[in-house]
């Protein structure tokens, strides 16, 4: 109690010296200022009794140290808003180009959906004909199902499909 009541007479006698035309600004030592961003980093915010102490430890009135505190705290979190505004300004840029980049894919949607219509043909190298084409036929089905699966969002209205040599294999049974 006698540490609160003391701080609080310093702090009076510190407001007075402030509001007369004898203020000078505070010059730290490095050794004080060392010392201050040590007990800073350990707690950002003192009690009266810390401050108090801190205050006979560096020679210095509690209300100075209140104030250099409350400084360090506005510095920080000044620092913090000047981070997470480069953050959030990286992250408008990131959006903005996806948004332009979609735009264009919509309106080169809006364009393929508006022209003639989208037709895909295989291309094959050699055009011949399976001898067993008719008991494969299911298998070319199934074939073209998956080429078409691996095309989400395409319109296709017409698709040729040409058993090429080297796709025996791929149908025996």
């Amino acid at each position: 109690m006698e540490a609160i009541e003391a701080e609080r007479a310093s702090s009076r006698a510190s407001d007075d010296e402030e509001n007369g035309l004898t203020r000078k600004k505070l010059r730290l030592s490095k050794e004080q200022s060392a010392f201050l961003e040590e007990s800073f980093k350990e707690h950002n915010t003192l009690n009266p009794k810390q401050k108090l102490a801190l205050a006979k430890q560096l020679n210095l009135r509690p209300r100075q140290v209140e104030v250099w505190f409350q400084n360090r705290r506005a510095r920080t979190k000044l620092k913090q808003t000047e981070v997470d505004c480069e953050y959030l300004k990286r992250c408008c840029e990131t959006l903005t180009e996806e948004n332009r980049r979609l735009q264009k894919e919509l309106q080169e949607l809006r364009a393929l959906k508006t022209s003639q219509p989208f037709y895909m043909q295989l291309p094959a190298t050699t055009l011949t004909m399976c001898p067993f084409a008719p008991c494969h036929a299911s298998k070319v089905t199934s074939f073209a199902h998956e080429l078409l699966a691996e095309m989400p969002g395409k319109v296709i209205q017409g698709i040729w499909i040409f058993v090429t040599s080297d796709m025996y294999g791929t149908f025996e049974e």
